[in-house]
């Protein structure tokens, strides 16, 4: 096996960079998509909520088989690069046809039209996001260098989340007056089209810079393993379950938040003044989490190991959602109150982010030691699939949420009175308790599964080199 070398700046710049990009398609479609199905193009909540989770269905067969053709690819330009770079430009080409349904459709046709490209949009997402994640086992030492290009690379996605979360509604606005939209639907609706073109082509610019300067170095060969061989190493590694139930938890809660929070602030807390309020809410989030990832996360592990700061970061979330109960009940309408519980949960599942995907490489080494196989490709298929269930799942409880508490679509007045006090009740409770309630079983999993602490994952090193020289 070729020898490692330390990574350079160049190629973490490269890799950070291509995570950026990722991420900021990811929230788009993430935490925008139910808005603009709903409450631009006017497609029913539980429609919606149908699509979202027949959607993840469809990713329960194809993020696995994606996985194994990752695992068998060999080229010149090597295993991950050539999935990665056609799996961007495809999803660049469906986000963009996503976020631009023809205004004249109408019923079936709407709702087809919206299915077929969400579904377009997963498959396509996949055979980007598998090979890239994949990259960092395959070219890094398990310890200080592993979990730092991890960390630099979560840090980097948070930013690309982050600004996305920050700018979209207001970009939105401005894209769709500068081009000639005049009700607040018909704004919206050019908006979200331009805006989406935009993060499509920085999503292909960044992507293309980590292929041209990220090497694949060499690492243990992977078996050719049938499909049935794949799910079986998923269901013998332990660990790499746990982690995966962790990463549903932690981003149900988070992209439950994130779709209910907007209409949470339209309909109930600040009607009137909602976009620029929704901005600053995500601003301040956005800013905490990436902080967090780049400031707090390093700190942090000077004094505790990584368990540790897990365990703090889910406490931090649920007195954020604590918080943002409170602040409800008092009647008042400033969003400078909710900057408080937007730092505490998004600085929270900034760092958790990061650790979980430490963990999730861990597991790579465990999966080793324990069968005697090293499933890359097959395990990171498993995040590919478990992040975009969790937004599956989130946008099915939230769909389901506005369904349930009949808040639908104004499509051309401006909202400047808050709904019904029955459901703004039921939003407030919902974007609260479910959230809490999501990573208190995430919680419970986690800490009576995973075993895989700092001296365990020294010991695993040592028995797999000596392994590798026998």
């Amino acid at each position: 096996m070729e020898a490692k070398r330390s990574l350079s700046g160049r190629e973490k710049f490269a890799y950070g960079i291509g995570a950026v990009g990722k991420d900021m398609v990811y929230m788009l479609s993430a935490s925008y998509i139910s808005i603009y199905f709903l409450d631009v193009m006017g497609i029913s909540a539980a429609a919606i909520a149908v699509l979202l989770m027949a959607a993840r269905v469809f990713d329960a067969f194809n993020d696995p088989i994606m996985g194994v053709l990752v695992a068998k690819t060999k080229t010149r330009w090597g295993k991950f690069r050539p999935w990665l770079l056609v799996g961007t430009v495809t999803n660049a080409v469906v986000l963009y046809l996503m976020f631009t349904i023809p205004p004249e459709l109408n019923g079936a046709g709407l709702v087809a039209y919206a299915s077929v490209t969400y579904i377009l949009w997963g498959m396509t997402y996949t055979m980007m996001d598998i090979p890239f994640w994949s990259m960092i086992p395959a070219f890094t030492e398990a310890g200080k260098e592993r979990e730092g290009l991890s960390a630099f690379a979560r840090s980097c996605a948070g930013v690309g989340s982050a600004l996305v979360s920050i700018v979209t509604v207001m970009s939105v606005a401005a894209l769709g007056k500068a081009f000639g939209g005049t009700t607040d639907n018909e704004i919206n609706r050019i908006g979200y089209s331009k805006f989406a073109l935009i993060i499509a082509v920085l999503f292909v610019i960044f992507i293309l810079i980590t292929c041209l300067c990220i090497k694949e170095k060499s690492t243990v060969d992977m078996k050719n393993a049938s499909i049935g061989e794949m799910f079986r190493a998923l269901i013998q590694n332990d660990q790499a379950m746990t982690v995966v139930v962790a990463i549903v938890m932690i981003n149900t809660a988070l992209y439950i938040t994130q779709q209910l929070v907007y209409f949470f602030l339209k309909y109930d807390f600040s009607p009137s003044t909602y976009q620029g309020d929704f901005t600053l809410f995500n601003m301040v989030g956005g800013g905490c989490q990436i902080l967090a990832m780049m400031i707090l996360f390093p700190v942090l592990r000077r004094f505790m190991d990584t368990i540790k700061i897990f365990y703090t970061c889910f406490g931090m979330a649920v007195t954020g959602y604590i918080l943002i109960i409170i602040i409800s009940a008092t009647g008042t309408s400033s969003v400078g109150w909710l900057f408080i519980p937007a730092a505490f949960i998004m600085s929270a599942v900034g760092v958790l982010n990061v650790i979980i995907t430490v963990f999730l490489a861990n597991t790579v080494d465990y999966g080793e030691f324990k069968n005697s196989r090293r499933d890359e490709s097959v395990i990171f298929s498993m995040q590919t699939f478990v992040v975009k269930l969790a937004s599956g799942i989130a946008g099915f409880i939230s769909s389901m949420v506005l369904f349930v508490f009949h808040i639908s679509s104004n499509k051309e007045a401006v909202v400047t009175e808050p709904i019904a006090a029955s459901s703004r009740m039921g939003l407030r409770l919902s974007m609260t308790i479910i959230p809490i309630v999501v990573l208190v079983i995430g919680f419970i999993v986690f800490k009576k599964r995973y075993i895989l602490t700092d001296r365990k994952l020294a010991e695993i090193s040592k028995e797999l080199e000596k392994k590798h020289q026998n």
